[in-house]
């Protein structure tokens, strides 16, 4: 005769699973958007660093954070190198192109412009994402974006053509931190540690080329000290919960939720230095966040 077994409760229904993941996934999401609202404000206090230099110093720092792991367990960090190549674009590639804008253009309509990531997110999703679709509310978050984009630039004046190049690499920075971003999940998986290798290698690739094209840095102490919470906080610690909030959400909903980046950046970097938002600004970030509402929506 079989024995008599205790009642059992039901299974958790699949939604109630999912849910707790998801709000983790939220939760080091907001952890990076947090660190990276300073990112802007920490880069143009050390505008008079050359950028190579910058941006190299910050990721080896950024790693550190890592090390400890590694020494433990040095399999931490073997990973095909395809995907290594693929950590060294997103974060050798973003950073440069970003931190050139910065100089190069107006520091807050770069620092828009530069947002447009978390929307190229949302609607890159479908086409590097294998079962995303790609639907017309997509195109009119894409375009609503664009339209606040182009109006953050502008200021609803004729642009003027001897800054228009240096917007460039604020919008292909954009476009790399949102592939990059999408493209981790179609690499083979990796341990959220080996975001310290691609931060070690991109700045010591960095600090390469600042040796060979780039006057030495001079820095204070107090260069020091920034250059420390950049590297330690937007181009370290973010990038391992960026990593981890990918893993464990859906990159769409993620795209979404940075939009909180641009706000608190922009109004940030504003207050470094001592501007007030005109009403074109107001406007072109009251359409960027519009559109992520419609790509939410989407």
């Amino acid at each position: 005769m079989r024995p008599v077994s205790e009642k059992q409760s039901p299974a958790p229904a699949a939604d109630e699973q999912i849910a707790p993941m998801h709000l983790r996934a939220n939760a080091y999401a907001l952890g990076a958007i947090a660190l990276w609202a300073a990112l802007a404000a920490l880069a143009v206090s050390l505008s008079h660093v050359p950028p190579l230099f910058l941006t190299g110093a910050a990721l080896v720092l950024g790693s550190v954070p890592s090390w400890p792991l590694v020494l433990r367990d040095p399999a931490q960090w073997r990973i095909p190198l395809r995907t290594l190549a693929l950590g060294v674009y997103g974060l050798f590639a973003y950073h440069f192109l970003l931190f050139i804008a910065l100089r190069h253009a107006p520091a807050v309509q770069a620092n828009l412009l530069n947002y447009l990531w978390p929307l190229l997110i949302v609607l890159l999703a479908p086409l590097l994402l294998p079962g995303m679709r790609l639907r017309w509310t997509h195109v009119l978050a894409g375009l609503l974006g664009f339209t606040g984009a182009a109006l953050a630039i502008t200021g609803g004046r004729t642009p003027d053509a001897a800054l228009a190049w240096g917007y460039l690499p604020a919008l292909a920075a954009a476009f790399i931190w949102a592939s990059y971003s999408l493209l981790t999940r179609r690499v083979a998986a990796f341990p959220t540690t080996a975001i310290g290798l691609f931060g070690l290698v991109s700045g010591l690739l960095a600090l390469l080329c600042h040796a060979l094209l780039e006057p030495a840095a001079q820095l204070q102490a107090r260069d020091w000290a920034l250059l420390a919470l950049l590297g330690l906080g937007p181009l370290g610690g973010a990038f391992f919960l960026w990593d981890k909030a990918l893993k464990l959400g859906d990159a769409r909903h993620i795209g979404i939720l940075s939009y909180v980046t641009p706000v608190a950046s922009t109004a940030l970097l504003m207050v470094v230095r001592g501007q007030s938002p005109g009403a074109s600004l107001v406007l072109a970030t009251a359409l960027i966040l519009g559109a992520a509402i419609v790509g939410m929506r989407a």
